[in-house]
């Protein structure tokens, strides 16, 4: 009977380096387990083979080489320096002088170079192969599937791998590291991290602590693009299967909860047998030595220029430095780092709170500067960051992504409205605080509905862009960024159909607050002022001074003319009707329209009482005897008529054969816009351009003196 053990030393490095297990160890624990399960009492009866190609350098570092310590444990060696052909270079080998089947086939290996030995040696009847890998899955799908028993080789007696346990002072480490000028590439550490601590034997345990969720106690956290991700960092540890723990911002508080869990752990019958701390923090020798005496391999890791000489002097310690099996960039040449990307959703991050603050403090200057000191202290008072030294961090990144220009040696400093960044952000929160004063404003309320918001943000044309106003969650988490930093106010109010509940509302604060909600005060205040230029302004000369107003004047006159009269209803909801027109008001145009119709006493806006609800609507009456809604309304009938005229005369309605049919000047895209929102013209499908009259509209009808039925009559 012949049983043969194939080890695959080149193949199995890997795994005795990931593992933390020793090679000779390793090759001993194979031969024993071979001979057990081939029946054999004495191992020498085994032929025992060890492959790799032995005529270079093996990875790795030996006190005894490789090829001799297979040797002295009883292996044959064979050289090997082409895997392509491991199989038949065996059979040519080995095997060749061997003429006696082979009753037990053993392959140690984590490959399948190995495998079509089995279908290519001389095996007996009962012949009994087996596969000894590290892979669950090694042979899922494969033609051997069937034809071998297959076991995982740290399953074997003998072979115990060493368990890896790994402790992140990630508050220590990450200040560590951007105080010797890298920048935290969050996702780039996590990787290196994982990788480094499987060098060492299989990872069990991995957590890493932190004073997650507190804004700014740590530095800035980025993702390979140069977005700041702190606020997703537990998120991402996560992902990479690392436990991140919470303790409060201070060294103190991360030194007691780490030497209690480390300890704790110690204890417990399976505890890891390597302990990896990465920290730099001389007290942690109250906790190594009592690992030491545990028998305990621990290992440091820490970052050069930040680690305790203590830690670096002590005699049983393997101290290992991030920076060294990182490679993460510097601070100087962050600015070169792509800072967006499209297809990635723009959301607020600590670059957000920078420019916000920024803009606080330089808006009442002329000349939109402020320096160094004077924002960090900005930050620190809205609770951006945590102390001086993490408001420097976040201030030198921003000049380093160029958010900020320097401006002087003396430390004044500068928003660069230029950058993406600054851009999108000043954009989002001029747009999002308009939205809230436009709706305070248009409907006369102390507070706007969070909901209601949302769904008010969701029609901002001006925010449709990529990886922006994606979402509910995105505009929430703007919403929740404007309130942190003070620029809106979230207040619960009681729910005004059932008061026991409390619904989340928005306010804009009081004007002194922030200078971009005084600005946009001052907007409206400018509405208001301006309208008293507008009054006994006919609506054809608003036109000529304000086009985009007279068209909303337009439209709203022949929306509530239509709705009042169509209903018998003497006001129209003006929540409703804003609703209506939304799509064509680019900010506060809606409002700025309404006060003129105010002024010049086109409507009246007051408080109805509404038969479908307990409570007061506030709606808008439109006076038809005023001369300027008379001439709006004339308007409306000539075009409506004009329409009528093309249909009894068989013509082909478009905007082209629209304006050859309206004698003077017209602006027809605007009347057409006006008849489609109301429903009186109607695309024809696939046909460009083309529509079809409701004859029996309404407003056709009022026009018509509900003579449509002969109209149609007279047309066929």
């Amino acid at each position: 009977m012949a049983a043969y053990l194939i080890v695959d030393v080149d193949d199995l490095l890997k795994f005795t380096a990931e593992n933390g297990i020793d090679l000779q160890e390793l090759a001993v624990a194979l031969r024993g387990n071979a001979a057990l399960v081939a029946g054999l009492y004495d191992t020498s009866n085994l032929k025992a083979i060890a492959i790799a190609d032995w005529r270079s350098k093996l990875d790795g570092e030996w006190q005894v080489e490789p090829e001799a310590m297979f040797r002295s444990v009883g292996y044959e060696i064979f050289d090997a320096d082409d895997r392509s052909c491991l199989p038949d270079c065996l059979l040519e080998g080995p095997f060749r002088y061997d003429p006696a089947p082979i009753s037990e086939l053993v392959l140690a290996t984590t490959s399948l170079d190995l495998l079509p030995l089995i279908s290519k040696v001389n095996l007996t009847r009962n012949s009994r192969i087996r596969v000894w890998g590290a892979d669950e899955n090694m042979l899922a799908g494969s033609e051997y599937e069937e034809l071998v028993i297959y076991q995982l080789l740290d399953g074997l007696y003998g072979i115990r791998t060493k368990n890896v346990w790994v402790y992140i002072d990630f508050e220590n480490i990450s200040i560590s590291l951007n105080e010797q000028g890298f920048v935290v590439n969050l996702d780039h550490l996590i990787e290196r991290l994982v990788s480094q601590a499987k060098a060492h034997g299989k990872l069990v345990k991995m957590a890493a602590y932190a004073p997650w969720g507190q804004r700014g106690a740590l530095p800035p956290l980025v993702d390979s693009s140069g977005r700041e991700v702190a606020g997703d960092a537990p998120a991402r540890l996560m992902m990479a299967n690392i436990d991140p723990v919470f303790h409060l911002p201070g060294k103190q508080s991360a030194d007691i909860r780490i030497a209690r869990d480390v300890l704790t752990d110690a204890g417990h019958p399976e505890a890891g047998d390597v302990i990896i701390l990465a920290t730099g923090d001389r007290d942690f020798n109250d906790v190594i030595n009592p690992l030491l005496q545990r028998n305990k391999t621990v290992i440091v890791w820490g970052v050069r220029g930040s680690t305790g000489r203590l830690l670096q002097s002590h005699p049983s310690l393997q101290l290992e430095y991030i920076d060294d099996f990182t490679d993460m960039q510097t601070h100087q040449s962050l600015s070169a780092v792509e800072t967006e990307r499209d297809i990635e959703s723009f959301i607020p991050s600590q670059w957000s709170s920078v420019i916000i603050q920024f803009h606080r403090l330089s808006a009442p200057s002329e000349n939109e500067q402020t320096t160094v000191d004077e924002l960090i202290a900005q930050l620190i008072d809205a609770r951006d960051v945590v102390s001086p030294e993490r408001g420097d961090d976040l201030v030198s990144q921003a000049i380093s992504l160029g958010i900020l220009q320097q401006q002087s040696a003396a430390g004044s400093i500068r928003l660069n409205l230029q950058h993406p960044i600054v851009e999108k952000t000043l954009l989002i929160v001029n747009r999002m605080v308009r939205r809230v004063a436009n709706t305070l404003s248009s409907r006369n309320w102390e507070y706007v509905n969070y909901g209601f918001l949302l769904k008010g943000l969701a029609m901002e044309r001006d925010l449709d862009r990529p990886g922006m106003n994606e979402n509910d969650q995105w505009r929430s988490h703007w919403i929740d960024c404007l309130v942190r930093e003070r620029v809106l106010q979230r207040d619960l109010v009681p729910h005004r159909h059932n008061p026991d509940d409390l619904v989340p509302v928005i306010r804009i604060p009081a004007a002194a607050e922030h200078p971009i909600a005084r600005q946009t005060e001052q907007e409206y205040g400018d509405i208001e002022a301006a309208a008293e230029n507008w009054k006994a302004v006919p609506p054809h000369r608003l036109a000529e001074t304000d086009a985009e107003v007279a068209r909303m004047v337009t439209r709203i006159v022949v929306s509530v003319q239509q709705f009042t009269s169509f209903r018998n209803f003497a006001w129209c909801p003006l929540g409703s009707l804003h609703r209506r027109l939304r799509e064509f008001d680019s900010g506060v145009v809606f409002q700025q329209a309404v006060e003129y119709l105010l002024i010049n006493n086109m409507v009246t806006v007051n408080e109805y009482p509404n038969p479908r609800s307990d409570y007061n609507t506030k709606g808008i009456e439109l006076d038809e005897n005023n001369p300027f809604v008379a001439v709006v309304l004339a308007e409306r009938d000539e075009f409506v008529q004009a329409l009528l005229q093309m249909y009894r005369n068989n013509t082909t309605i478009t905007r082209a054969s629209i304006e050859r049919n309206l004698p003077g000047s017209w602006d027809v895209p605007l009347w057409v816009s006006i008849m489609r929102v109301e429903n009186v013209l109607n695309p024809l499908p696939g046909r460009t351009d083309q529509y079809s009259l409701f004859r029996t509209h309404h407003s056709v009808k009022l026009v018509a003196n509900d003579d449509v039925d002969e109209v149609a009559a007279t047309a066929n």
